[in-house]
């Protein structure tokens, strides 16, 4: 990771609005940060990743992804687990009031999740990640 890349994603942490959601971005920021020993990096203009992998498919298609995050919008949160929730259905069934997607779970508000259950489904996600792709530091 470069200083570059950690200043540009606490800058767009540092922007976002209502208040409410900047320090929910602030907490998960604090909460990746020690889980996942990475620093964070913005990707696509609107995710915070901690990590990153390189990965190729058998179809042949590759590329590079961050290894876990989160996003915030106005409307709610998302958390990103590479390469997704379906092995950890223990933690999950812990984290509180969620919807979920492939690689994702959404919270209206950051108060809804199990903190605890939140940093045991990081730290679960890396390292079953990392037994299928080398993570990078960000």
């Amino acid at each position: 990771m470069t200083g570059a890349e950690a200043a540009k994603a606490k800058a767009y942490i540092g922007a976002i609005e209502p208040p409410r959601r900047r320090q929910e971005a602030r907490a998960l920021l604090t909460i990746f940060t020690e889980v996942s020993g990475y620093g964070p990096r913005l990707w696509s203009g609107r995710m915070i990743g901690f990590g990153s992998y390189a990965y190729t498919y058998a179809s042949g298609h590759s590329g590079v992804s961050l290894a876990t995050g989160f996003a915030i919008s106005k409307a709610h949160i998302t958390i990103y687990n590479m390469p997704g929730y379906t092995e950890f259905p223990e933690i999950v069934a812990r984290i509180g009031k969620y919807r979920s997607g492939k690689s994702c779970i959404y919270f209206t508000r950051l108060e809804h999740a199990d903190p605890q259950a939140l940093r045991d489904l990081i730290a679960a996600g890396l390292a079953d990640l990392a037994k299928k792709w080398p993570i990078e530091p960000t």
